[in-house]
């Protein structure tokens, strides 16, 4: 077989083979292993050489299913709790399958008016959900991380100008560094966007009051007084993933109106907690910044490859990455959007399909249900937990994770660690729950987070029930 021309027939039922896969596959979520070893050695069976002469499109598709069904680690189904990812609403499931059917290169109005008015349309309900003023700019990203290289970007583009200079256009020879000052719960997805702009991974200052790395609030203003007016970039962290913790960010908008200061918030998974009245203190404020990211993988539940940035002026976005100096790309223009010339892509997945219809489908009342499920999954871990005898809670429950250790009596606490290192490898090997191990306040701690659609408290019993099936054994 070669040349796909020959087979111009054959799409629909390619697809057929994953539709017919599909309905068994997601119907056995909630009880197979989130992850099997041994299906692992079925990955072998993707590799070897390139062939000259292809198997066709039904073989090729029907191997890839076999193996994809089987060998892949199950995180849409209800007791991954690794990492911050949710799973996928049936309606975002079926919009990105339609996303992939009619392919839309979303970075040009001329090159899809449709890709182009439904990621308008998106962000304006992602702004209303969140409680954003209606006048911010905003794009869809690839990810919370370019998320935040987008927001980023146009606050350096905004420090820049206030040191007469156009970084897009100049660079960043001959400026001072830029000062990026923020608590210890900001995330490595933040200093990997400072890396990537040039303003270097670690110049950002962190003020810390405790060993959970909570903001000193003091101590912030007090290195914004010392920058005496020159601009800076204040990080705002709502909703940290060892513990949920956030910074204070309606105190931090002050100091940034009272400095002139940008305020960037990582709201990643943490900005949904506007959506509870339990919880919206946390998110007071938000509507002050000058940038917001936030993901879609997570809280959402909406496929991978998908994050928000808003900023306050919109402009700026233009500013920072519109311009391109190319005859055939059009200008900037607010009416008929390129959203490449307001983030870093070029050519983009219509990532807003996916968005549309979850938020359509579903819309304010089913988020804020399945968001208020979740911290009721959370707290009823807290609970158990802090009841329990052999175990640990390291931090008050605030969100959609619950940081806690295995501690049964008797192990010594200089045994602790490495009890709870291996009891977390043990788990990931086990498949039954998935849930990752992390370092708090110098503890090895376990931290699983409820952000998928199909979590129940159920699923949160079986982890505790696993860990005491394991824990002995270690």
């Amino acid at each position: 077989m070669a040349d796909p021309f020959k087979e111009q027939d054959i799409a629909a039922r390619a697809l057929e083979l994953v539709h017919q896969a599909a309905e068994p596959y997601l119907d056995s979520l909630p009880e197979r292993l989130v992850h099997d070893t041994a299906a692992d050695p079925l990955i072998d069976e993707l590799a070897g050489p390139l062939p000259e002469y292809g198997d066709g499109t039904m073989a090729a598709i029907e191997r890839l299913v076999a193996v994809g069904t089987q060998a892949s680690t199950h995180t849409a189904g209800p007791r991954f709790f690794h990492l911050v990812v949710g799973g996928t609403t049936p309606a975002a499931l079926a919009g990105d399958w339609l996303t992939s059917l009619v392919d839309q290169n979303s970075g040009l109005w001329v090159s899809s008016p449709l890709a182009s008015r439904a990621e308008t349309i998106t962000l304006d309900w992602l702004k209303d959900l969140f409680g954003l003023p209606p006048t911010f700019g905003g794009v869809l990203t690839p990810s919370a991380t370019f998320a935040h290289l987008t927001g980023l970007a146009a606050a350096r583009y905004w420090w820049a100008e206030r040191h007469g200079v156009n970084v897009v256009v100049q660079g960043l020879s001959g400026l001072p560094q830029l000062p990026v000052l923020t608590s210890g719960l900001v995330h490595a997805s933040t200093r990997k966007a400072l890396q990537i702009l040039g303003c270097g991974r670690d110049t950002l200052r962190t003020f810390v009051r405790d060993d959970a790395g909570r903001m000193d609030l003091p101590a912030l203003e007090q290195a914004l007084i010392e920058l005496d007016g020159a601009p800076a970039v204040l990080v705002g962290n709502l909703g940290e993933v060892n513990t949920g913790d956030s910074d204070p960010i309606d105190a931090m908008a002050d100091l940034a109106e009272k400095y002139h200061a940008w305020l960037h918030i990582d709201g990643a998974f943490g900005l949904f907690a506007a959506l509870s009245p339990r919880t919206a203190h946390l998110a007071r404020g938000v509507e002050r910044a000058d940038s917001i990211t936030a993901d879609g993988h997570k809280w959402l539940n909406v496929p991978h490859e998908t994050g928000f940035s808003f900023v306050k002026d919109g402009s700026v976005l233009g500013k920072s990455f519109g311009g391109w100096g190319a005859a055939y790309l059009p200008a900037l223009d607010d009416e008929q959007i390129s959203y490449n010339m307001r983030s870093p892509e070029s050519s983009r997945r219509a990532r807003a399909f996916p968005i549309w219809a979850t938020l359509r489908a579903y819309g304010r009342s089913g988020y804020r249900e399945m968001v208020e499920r979740h911290l009721d999954v959370a707290a009823h871990l807290g609970r158990v937990v802090d009841e329990a005898p052999d175990f640990e809670l390291l931090a008050p429950v605030q969100l959609c994770v619950t940081c806690f250790r295995y501690r049964p009596p008797g192990v010594p606490e200089a045994e602790l660690n490495d009890l709870n290192a291996r009891l977390g490898a043990a788990i990931l090997a086990d498949g039954r729950v998935y849930v990752g191990t992390t370092t708090y306040r110098s503890m090895t701690a376990l931290r699983p987070t409820f952000v998928n659609w199909r979590i129940t408290e159920s699923d949160a019993d079986l982890l505790i029930h696993v860990i005491r099936e394991l824990g002995p054994t270690l």
